[in-house]
């Protein structure tokens, strides 16, 4: 059987909106991997104080992100061939997996939105813990170490202490921020401020990424229930 008119159209648009959300999974996957490994959040996110190791609670998210990809790309493929071979049971195992990762999205969202601001306070604890020994006035090798992760934070995100201490600015730019302590501005850049701004960007294009392909799957969902329906009540050969 085959369908005709109307409904050949509606199978060679499902046709194209399933090619997008192959296109959109392999630009979720190539964002999730860029996320992975851009420069500024890796360096952050490997820095080691006192045995402990900066919150992954951002890679987690990029991992998922990443995982979703890789499962939007073979979703996009399944659909496609299901679409061209007018095949119910490929469009049925397609449209299952569409409620699924639907599902999954809306999940996602709803847990992203309540805990939208972890990832940034996670990382500001991190740094307020190195921020503290850091200025110590006695030395040793803990106050070193804290140096040492400051510095990482300092010249990756161009800022330094917390913003709410001007009597301790001074000593904290002349031992770990001497760029900074070089400069005419008085006063630093809050690495609070700049923490909040790196991890709410990076949180915005994962929620652009995923409005889109919400919009694209409540389409395809659509469509691929009438193009089931079509062959369904096609004539035979």
């Amino acid at each position: 059987m085959a369908v005709t008119g109307c409904n050949q159209c509606i199978k060679y648009t499902l046709f194209f909106f399933n090619f997008i959300f192959w296109l959109a999974g392999g630009v979720i996957l190539g964002v999730g991997l860029w996320l992975r490994h851009d420069n500024k959040t890796s360096r952050i996110l490997m820095v080691q104080f006192e045995g402990s190791q900066a919150p992954s609670t951002f890679y987690i998210s990029v991992y998922v992100l990443i995982a979703v990809g890789a499962v939007m790309m073979f979703v996009g493929f399944l659909g496609c061939y299901g679409a061209i071979q007018e095949s119910q049971c490929l469009l049925g195992t397609f449209f299952t997996c569409l409620i699924i990762l639907f599902a999954c999205e809306v999940a996602a969202g709803i847990w992203g939105f309540i805990n939208r601001d972890t990832i940034s306070t996670e990382m500001i604890n991190f740094y307020d813990s190195a921020y503290i020994k850091a200025v110590e006035p006695v030395d040793s090798p803990t106050r070193q170490a804290a140096i040492k992760v400051l510095e990482v934070f300092h010249d990756t995100l161009d800022c330094c202490g917390k913003g709410d201490d001007p009597s301790l600015f001074t000593q904290l730019t002349t031992a770990v921020c001497p760029n900074m302590h070089m400069r005419e501005a008085l006063t630093p850049k809050s690495c609070h401020v700049k923490l909040r701004e790196l991890f709410t960007e990076k949180l915005h294009i994962i929620g652009l990424a995923a409005l889109v392909v919400a919009v694209i799957m409540v389409f395809e969902m659509i469509f691929t229930m009438v193009l089931c329906c079509a062959i369904r009540n096609s004539p035979p050969y």
